[in-house]
């Protein structure tokens, strides 16, 4: 899978709580979680953003509630994937069953600036700074996982299965 996009980089430590702010968690329906997404850390987000943009977190992308509003809310606004140095355990979990791809790569995040332009690719494991010229080496996805996520998570791939 390729990813392509514009960044919007972050902070350490931005929680679920800023991903999807809980006074919107009154509906587990994608398409009104997506107009909030980033909403407390970053106002006009879903205003700058287009679909296929990527989100650039330092440590800890992810912390703070387990809710699985945040991936569903990311995903559902267009972000094509999440790069971050490391992830709340839950969060990480939580992002690849429902079909959003994640990566941990502390490099890449280091050589990544906000507004950069960025291509991933999950298969040949590559980021590419398409702004700097800056390219880094990632673990590829196994073919399982990236057949999780083409299908759009983990009960999506099951039911496929079927």
């Amino acid at each position: 899978m390729i990813f392509k996009g514009r960044v919007f980089k972050y902070r350490d430590d931005v929680n679920t709580d800023e991903i999807i702010p809980a006074r919107y968690l009154n509906t587990s329906d994608p398409k009104e979680l997506a107009k909030h997404t980033m909403e407390d850390i970053d106002k006009d987000f879903m205003k700058k953003m287009k679909p296929g943009d990527i989100i650039v977190g330092e440590k800890n992308f992810g912390c703070g509630s387990s809710r699985e509003h945040a991936p569903i809310a990311i995903k559902a606004a267009g972000v094509s994937c999440v790069i971050a140095k490391s992830y709340a355990r839950i969060f990480y979990r939580n992002s690849f069953n429902m079909g959003l791809p994640i990566i941990e790569n502390i490099e890449a995040v280091d050589g990544i600036k906000d507004d950069d332009s960025v291509e991933v690719d999950t298969e040949k494991g590559v980021i590419k700074n398409l702004t700097s010229g800056k390219s880094f080496k990632i673990t590829p996805y196994p073919a399982f996982m990236q057949e999780l996520i083409e299908a759009g998570g983990l009960i999506k791939y099951v039911a496929q299965k079927k």
